[in-house]
Formats: C-alpha cells, structure tokens, sequence
C-alpha cells in the first residue's frame, strides 16, 4: 500500500512498485520540491531512505517530468537494493524508449547518459542506439491510415483484443463492413499525405475474399498509391489464394503472417486452432506474390522454455522474411490469461529475449522498432526486427508519434501529433461491435470535428 503527499506521482510510482510485484506491500513517500532541488523521502520496511536531484525546470510540464522522474528512480534504487534485482530498463517505466532518447537529442543531449542515470542496462542503451540510427532515413514523419477488422477464428488465450470468435460475431460481418466504408469515405477531406495503410484486427484474413475486395476499393478511392500498405493477415488457417491474389491486385504490398509459435503443443495450448505446417504452407503462398513478409513471435507462451523458443526463431529465420517481430507476453486486461493469473513468472524469458537479439543480428537483421507495455514477463519489451531498409514504416510512424494516425473501425483509436510529438490528442471509437455499428454516423462527424480543429 503506498502512502504519498503527491497524489499525481501515484501511477508512475505504482509503476515501479508493480515491476517489482510488491503493490500490497507499506510504503510512505514524501515528496517536496525548492530551489530546484527535488526531495523524495521513503519509508520500507521501518527503513528511511532519502534521495535529493538537482534541476531547474523551464515550465509546469518540465516540472512534472522531473518530478515523476527522480520519484521511480528514488523507489526503483530503494527496491533494486532490497530485492537484489537490477530490471533490464531500470526506473525506466514509460513504453517508447525511443521516444524519450530522441527528445534528449534534440535538446543537446546524450541520452546515453540520461539512460545510465536511470539505471538501464548496457544492452538495452546498445538496442536503442542501433534502433535510432536504423529509422534514421524513416522519421521525416508522415500521416497513416489504420483499418480495423475486428474478426477472428478463435481467441487466443493472451488476446485482450474486441475480437470474438468469428462464429459468434458473424452476423454483424455484414453491417460492420457496410458502416466500415462509410467510415472510410467520410475520412477523404484530410486524407492526403498518407504513406502508409495497416488493415489490422482481428485477422482479417478470416474475412471471405469478396469482403476483402470491398474495403481494399473503399481504400483505394481515397488513398494515392502506391503508399506502403499492410495487411495483417494473421493465422495460416484462414490464407487461400484468392485472398493474397485480390490483396496484390488492390495494391497490399505487406502482410503479416503470425505464428506466435512454430509448435504444436504450444499453439493448442493458447487456443489456436493451427498448425505449424499450416504457417509453413501460408508463408510459401504468400511469398510467390511478391509481398514483403512480416513474422511475428512471442517469447514466454504456455510452457515454453528456452528451447522450444529458439525452435521456432530458428524457422523464422529459415524463412528469411524481410520483418520478424519478437513479443514478449504480456498480461493484458480483458485476455483469458488475466482472469487466472495475477503477474508473469516466465523463468527463461530473459534469456528468450537475449538469444532473439543474438541470433537475429547474426542472421542480417536490425531492430528497427521498439516498445513496452505494462505486466510484461521480465519487464521486457517487444521489438521490431527487419532486413536493412526494408522498415515498416507505419510501426515507425506510430509508435514514435511522428505524424497523424486516421484510424476507423470499432476499437480504433485515431492519433493528432502536435508540436513535433509534444502534444498528441486522440480520438477514439467503441469497442463493442453493436454499438460502433448504431453510432457509426455519429463516430464520422466527430472525427471530422477532431481532424479539422486546432
């Protein structure tokens, strides 16, 4: 239980205190700021420790930065010595590390020496230097285009996304993709300077070709191509060949095939109604098509160990797709994995991580992207791996908020990037299937509000 005089300090201290998965534990914390000296003081386990930083800042939102800053670092110092843990990413709670590397940059800034400070270990600041100067030729910004198709065969058992199984949910297909295209068309007024469209889900694959065929012309009548377009194909179950052949034809020139794991008993065990021969199959369809081949992976599924895991990086690697993208899992609200456990205890996930980097700059890849979410196993992250200049450009875009993010669909959340990503203001739309198809009129006018607004 934790007991602070700051009350806006409260979940980016949470945030340390969760790392370490003592949030019912006493603390008092004492917070106070003068002559640009910030002071925290805390109370543990009849212990006081007291922590003084120096800095004087410019404004309130410099101010607040700081302050949230040197209180996680004053806990994680606390905690690291108590426990006997060094976390890999340190006080460093927030989920764009990258982010927080450039805005040193751009003020003069080492941002090596700012990440030592908060006690991030070596390889991590050697992952983002690596990661920083790969999206280098990419940052010049640029507005994107996400579609939702919230649909699915079944729902994996670490999947805290609005997808339902698609025999549950199939009688709103139709309607949905109704509502989608007019969605679609009413987004035209500030749709120029897209370079990049994502159809993501769900899996959208699961969709027959004939619906396919409608959003992808939907697209196509607003959208200049070619732009790099992306759809998020998903599980190797649902790929035929006249789904790849129309996406090709309407101008997808990315898709993603997800395995999450190449074995068999892990992929029942999460629910996934696949096998890995199927992956094997769908990754050869999709490949005589031309497309530039995404794979994504997760490290700590069901019972996996350190073998198991570095099975199937070794048939992503044979495949030789241009992008590989390593997740680690994470316990997400509203996933089946949540309702049964509290936090991830993965024993090898920090070594799954380690080996993943190991083995794929070997193989000729870069990191090219990077974030983190809350309840991940080993307070790790998830990144994105690529051939040399084959980026995507919209998992750049977005996650380092480097330009307006248009996003329709249930469940979509569109993004407004200000002042260089000093300010972002988002729009988002229901999660509920039923009630995004009754406002769907109501959402476009909103968002036409949103967009046309300063």
């Amino acid at each position: 239980m934790l007991n602070t005089n700051s009350e806006f300090l409260r979940p980016e201290i949470m945030d340390v205190l969760r790392a370490f998965n003592c949030e019912e534990e006493e603390f008092t914390h004492y917070f106070s700021y003068s002559g640009g000296k910030f002071f925290n003081t805390i109370e543990y386990r009849f212990e006081f420790y007291d922590f003084e930083d120096s800095f004087n800042p410019l404004n309130d939102l410099e101010y607040k930065r700081y302050a949230k800053r040197y209180a996680k670092l004053a806990f994680y110092k606390v905690l690291s010595k108590a426990k006997g843990i060094e976390l890999p990413w340190g006080a460093l709670t927030g989920i764009r590390p990258t982010k927080l590397a450039v805005m040193e940059q751009s003020a003069g800034r080492d941002f090596k020496e700012l990440f030592k400070n908060l006690c991030v270990s070596t390889a991590n600041i050697q992952i983002i230097e690596r990661i920083l100067q790969e999206q280098k030729p990419f940052r010049q910004g640029g507005k994107s285009l996400y579609v939702s198709l919230p649909f699915c065969p079944t729902k994996c058992d670490y999947c805290s996304f609005i997808t339902a199984p698609i025999d549950k949910t199939r009688q709103y297909v139709q309607s949905y993709i109704d509502c989608l295209v007019r969605e679609i068309e009413s987004v035209k007024p500030f749709i120029e300077g897209v370079r990049s469209v994502y159809l993501g889900g769900g899996t959208p694959f699961v969709l027959s070709a004939e619906i396919l065929n409608k959003v992808y012309k939907a697209i196509n009548a607003i959208v200049k191509l070619p732009v790099e377009y992306t759809v998020e194909a998903g599980r190797p179950d649902v790929f035929t060949e006249e789904k790849l052949n129309i996406s090709r034809q309407n101008g997808v020139n990315r898709i993603c095939v997800n395995p999450q794991s190449f074995n068999d008993e892990t992929l029942a065990a999460i629910g996934r109604k696949h096998t890995a021969a199927q992956t094997l199959k769908a990754y050869e369809m999709a490949q005589k098509y031309g497309f530039d081949i995404n794979i994504d992976l997760i490290a700590g599924l069901a019972d996996e160990g350190l073998n198991e895991f570095e099975y199937s990086l070794k048939t992503a690697i044979n495949l030789n797709p241009e992008n590989i993208t390593v997740h680690t899992l994470s316990l997400k609200s509203g996933a089946k994995l949540k309702e049964n456990i509290k936090q991830l205890h993965v024993g090898q996930i920090g070594q799954m991580i380690a080996l993943s980097r190991e083995m794929l700059t070997a193989a000729g890849y870069v990191p090219y992207y990077l974030y983190r979410q809350k309840y991940q196993a080993g307070g790790l992250e998830n990144v994105g791996w690529c051939k040399p200049q084959k980026a995507c450009v919209y998992n750049i875009d977005v996650m380092e908020e480097l330009g307006d993010n248009i996003a329709v669909g249930a469940n979509a959340i569109s993004k407004r990037v200000f002042a260089a990503g000093e300010r972002i203001e988002r729009f988002a739309t229901p999660k509920d299937i039923p009630t995004y198809i009754n406002k769907v009129d109501s959402i476009s006018e909103k968002r036409l509000k949103f967009f046309s607004t300063d």
